[in-house]
């Protein structure tokens, strides 16, 4: 079983000005895989580059998470600095989760293609931004799951081929 953490990026949110519906969409899609992933840790940060990476840092290394699933801050305001935290802190990118997210999102809108989403590893820990939309976070990390499993299996040496069986 993998340990999930949860980052949401959200002025308001930290502030308590507003409540948070995409960690709890995240802790939602993840209940309905219970023999994969369990939700160990929630936080609410706001859009700081200093505060997200750190929490991020705190969750892959202190908390030793698998894989920290980021939600906001990946658009244009200049307060969306999510995908700059996340690479401020990863070894390696891993682009095809972002693009496959992008690619998905594309077929429901075009403005899918404004996504800034970042994914990538810190030591055993997969980390993926993820957008703020409850319905963009359904559909996205639904599309993703199987694939990442299969990712933390190999990353965390419980697999080592990714060629498909059939």
């Amino acid at each position: 079983m993998y340990k999930v953490g949860i980052i949401t990026a959200s002025d308001k949110g930290a502030a308590g000005l507003r409540e948070d519906l995409g960690g709890p969409a995240i802790k939602q899609i993840m209940e309905r895989y219970p023999d994969d992933f369990s939700v160990e840790k929630y936080v609410m940060v706001a859009d700081e580059k200093e505060e997200l990476a750190a929490a991020m840092i705190k969750m892959a290394d202190v908390d030793n998470v698998d894989f920290i699933v980021t939600t906001g801050g990946t658009g244009f305001s200049k307060r969306d600095v999510t995908p700059e935290a996340t690479l401020s802190i990863i070894e390696r990118r891993v682009p095809g989760i972002p693009e496959a997210m992008r690619y998905l999102s594309l077929q429901i809108t075009p403005r899918a293609m404004l996504s800034r989403a970042e994914a990538g590893i810190r030591g055993n820990t997969l980390i993926v931004n993820l957008p703020g939309s409850p319905k963009a976070i359904t559909e996205t990390l639904d599309y993703i799951i199987s694939s990442v499993k299969h990712g933390l299996d190999i990353l965390q040496g419980k697999d080592a081929e990714c060629a498909r069986k059939d």
